[in-house]
């Protein structure tokens, strides 16, 4: 047998008489073609079948795609290549099986969202206004979810920061084993053990009054182990060969760390406290045990109930009146662009304080 001619048996699925370094290999169109005619399958079955739902065909064209790329891959290909499609094919059809639910439901919040979301709806509250009649706004939402967010993180940011910088620089022995612990036990906690807690301790126990800052002590607790873990991560990336540069010139392990590895993890940082934030923006859980609600804005968020717009949505869709529901839709789009907006601030800030790469 010539060594130039390779049998298909002994390439793993390469035809006889090609070159094992130039095997065959399907055209770029024919993945696109295949989604298409999938699709059209998949509503042809599904409308032959009888199934009106569209999620129904989506599966049926999914799983067509998937089994013929891997018989087309198969034939032309052989077996490996057609593996390597068939995962690869897999890893796109979970891809769009996560987005669509995404899509969906930001195009529903979008479209039924912008009936009533202007200018007036951003800047009245609710003060004096019948609910089951259109108008007033959110403005009182927003200021109360701004102040909670914000008091919130001025607590839990140097908390949680401070916590990983002794976990990485300092933690050793059975201390630094029991907080790693407890950060844990506290990343999983569900948010409504936390508006409790503040509820039994705050309010009940020292007798402080419904507010927004009882509310963004709970958000504070579920913050914190959020930034704990994202800036202990971020630390872990300095390299040690800067903190030792630094110690070696004879700079006290303080300033190494104040001067050196933070401004280095400055980056990364900012970037999981400004997801944390965006984590606990939309929680209305511990709000709605703990602000109260209020109709009218109140600026104090240490005196009084407060609203906030997690607890705006719950009121106003308990309401249901077409005028409420409306409004609920409305105060999610503004919550929804909010937490794109810190998100978006925090990829930002990520690149701008990447390292520069370059001579």
């Amino acid at each position: 047998m010539s060594n130039a001619t390779i049998t298909k048996n002994e390439t793993g699925g390469a035809p006889a008489g090609t070159s094992s370094l130039r095997q065959a290999r399907l055209p770029r169109w024919v993945p696109p073609a295949l989604v298409v005619v999938s699709a059209a399958a998949g509503a042809g079955i599904g409308t032959a079948a009888g199934l009106g739902n569209t999620l129904q065909w989506g599966l049926i064209a999914a799983a067509l795609f998937i089994l013929g790329t891997y018989g087309l891959a198969a034939a032309v290909e052989g077996g490996r290549q057609a593996k390597d499609r068939l995962a690869t094919s897999l890893v796109w059809v979970c891809f769009v099986l996560a987005v669509v639910p995404l899509v969906s439901l930001i195009w529903e919040t979008v479209d039924r969202g912008r009936t009533v979301l202007d200018g007036y709806f951003l800047g009245h509250s609710m003060e004096g206004v019948q609910t089951i009649l259109p108008g007033g706004g959110a403005y009182h939402a927003i200021i109360g979810t701004l102040e909670q967010v914000g008091i919130a993180t001025l607590i839990a940011a140097p908390i949680g920061l401070l916590t990983a910088i002794y976990l990485v620089e300092y933690g050793r022995g059975r201390l630094a084993k029991a907080v790693t612990f407890f950060v844990d036990v506290m990343t999983g906690i569900p948010s409504i053990v936390a508006g409790l807690f503040i509820l039994s301790f705050w309010i009940i126990i020292l007798g402080f009054s419904y507010s927004g800052f009882a509310g963004a002590m709970a958000l504070a607790i579920l913050m914190m182990p959020v930034v704990v873990r994202s800036t202990e991560e971020m630390l872990k990336l300095v390299p040690n060969e800067l903190r030792e540069a630094s110690l070696a010139l004879g700079v006290p392990k303080w300033r190494t760390i104040l001067k050196v590895v933070l401004p280095t993890a400055v980056g990364g940082i900012t970037t999981g406290v400004m997801l944390a934030v965006a984590r606990v923006a939309g929680e209305s859980a511990p709000i709605v045990l703990l602000v109260f609600g209020a109709a009218g804005i109140n600026n104090n968020p240490f005196d009084g109930a407060q609203s906030s717009l997690p607890y705006y949505i719950y009121e106003q869709w308990q309401l249901g009146n077409e005028a409420s529901f409306d409004r609920a839709w409305a105060a999610a789009l503004v919550l929804i662009a909010f937490v794109m907006i810190l998100n978006l601030v925090a990829r930002g800030i990520a690149r701008w304080k990447a390292p520069k790469t370059g001579r």
